[in-house]
């Protein structure tokens, strides 16, 4: 927690397994909000736990946030220590329409485990639930990871996953916010074009946002053309504005990774348009140091809103 003031409003990944000198210099000089871990950083649960403490040494910070990906199904980051994939979302979402007590229970007991796993290789933000609205022609880079194509259903299973992995001293980040479900593209590759009106969004895909205790949430690099016609939701200002006003998510934003294909600038102008429309920080994740360098060096120090919201977040992980 030391020296919030001096950190940046941005997330990195790392290369390997290790810090190279390359990425302590940059950590140092740079102070990123946080980091970000991905399969290719992690080997074994020791391994994973030196790389962890690595970092938090760099800070003076045991609490330094340290984020993953650990969905379950085809997204899990953990893979070379405990085969997840057998758990995506929607495995507890169709288990909760056949029985909401087992399911709930499932999902506890899975969050349980997942969680004191994580929390002993040193990370402490969790970027789940995701609360997208499954369709038949939902871009398969969703698939599974979302709950249910029922908004009930999504509403119950993303409260509870949140609740719970709080209950394990972990953060959650309820994404793809607004909404990705309606995308037939993976914005990882290009941008995907949404053409519902703003009454029906309100109803249906930005609903399963609302009410979430969530301490943060990752914006869908998605075109909601009826909304904002020019402006993917993390560049755009209009979107961000109704994730704030009318969804009323009132803590930290962050943005998709800034590097996919689905916008359209340099890494550069991805991130001071992303700053501009209103993202609190902002996520850059394919570990290349000059990309990272370009983000560090557009990236603010902390604002007293993000220093408040950070302090929420060494209250919630407590003390080991």
């Amino acid at each position: 927690m030391n020296n919030l003031k001096s950190r940046r409003t941005f997330i990195v990944g790392l290369s390997s397994t290790k810090i190279t000198n390359k990425e302590r210099h940059f950590l140092r000089k740079y102070k990123p909000w946080g980091v970000i871990l991905f399969a290719r950083n992690i080997k074994s649960v020791d391994q994973t736990k030196k790389l962890t403490n690595d970092i938090k040494k760099i800070f003076k910070d045991p609490k330094y946030p340290i984020l993953i990906d650990e969905e379950g199904g085809m997204v899990t980051r953990i893979r070379s220590i405990i085969d997840n994939s057998h758990f995506p979302a929607k495995y507890f979402g169709d288990n909760y329409k056949r029985d909401k007590t087992k399911s709930l229970l499932y999902l506890r007991t899975y969050i349980k485990q997942i969680s004191h796993l994580l929390r002993y290789m040193g990370i402490s933000i969790n970027t789940v639930p995701v609360l997208d609205i499954h369709r038949p022609f939902t871009s398969k880079v969703i698939g599974t990871r979302a709950i249910s194509k029922d908004i009930n259903v999504i509403n119950k299973i993303g409260e509870k996953t949140i609740e719970h992995f709080k209950e394990a001293r972990i953060a959650t980040v309820i994404k793809h916010i607004p909404g990705h479900g309606l995308a037939k593209s993976d914005s990882h590759l290009k941008l995907p074009i949404v053409d519902k009106t703003y009454e029906y969004l309100m109803k249906n895909d930005f609903k399963t946002f609302k009410n979430k205790k969530s301490l943060f949430a990752m914006t869908a690099h998605i075109l909601f053309r009826k909304i904002d016609a020019n402006n993917p939701a993390t560049h755009s200002s209009k979107i961000i504005g109704i994730i704030k006003k009318k969804i009323k998510f009132r803590n930290l934003i962050i943005s998709d990774d800034i590097s996919m294909k689905a916008l359209k600038f340099n890494i550069t102008l991805n991130t001071s348009k992303a700053f501009t429309a209103g993202c609190d920080l902002v996520l850059h994740c394919n570990g290349k140091i000059k990309e990272m360098t370009k983000v560090a060096e557009n990236s603010k120090k902390l604002n007293k809103f993000i220093i408040e919201k950070t302090l929420k977040y060494y209250r919630l992980v407590g003390n080991d």
